[in-house]
């Protein structure tokens, strides 16, 4: 018994991908070349939650001293006037 249901899908420009993957003979159906970039979009799914957690853990694990949220956005607020060229906050 089938463990999948049809399903229809509208691909849009992506379909010449598809047709260009089957005229090159690598695919069979168009099937396999979505169950295909359904493989590969898992993989690089996996691929970055597992770079930020990395990053997370890293920033946990960083010795120097918290910086208050105050702190922060004060010196967002500057660097944004800055960059818009006023440099006075609130304009």
């Amino acid at each position: 018994m089938r463990s999948s249901k049809p399903i229809t899908v509208t691909l849009g420009n992506q379909q010449k991908s598809v047709d260009a993957r089957l005229e090159s003979g690598a695919y069979s159906s168009a099937s396999e070349v979505l169950r295909a970039a359904l493989r590969a979009l898992d993989r690089e799914e996996e691929a970055v939650n597992e770079i930020m957690r990395q990053k997370i853990l890293e920033a946990l694990e960083e010795p120097s001293p918290d910086i208050d949220a105050e702190t922060v956005f004060d010196r967002i607020e500057r660097l944004h006037a800055d960059r818009i060229g006023t440099g006075r906050i609130g304009d």
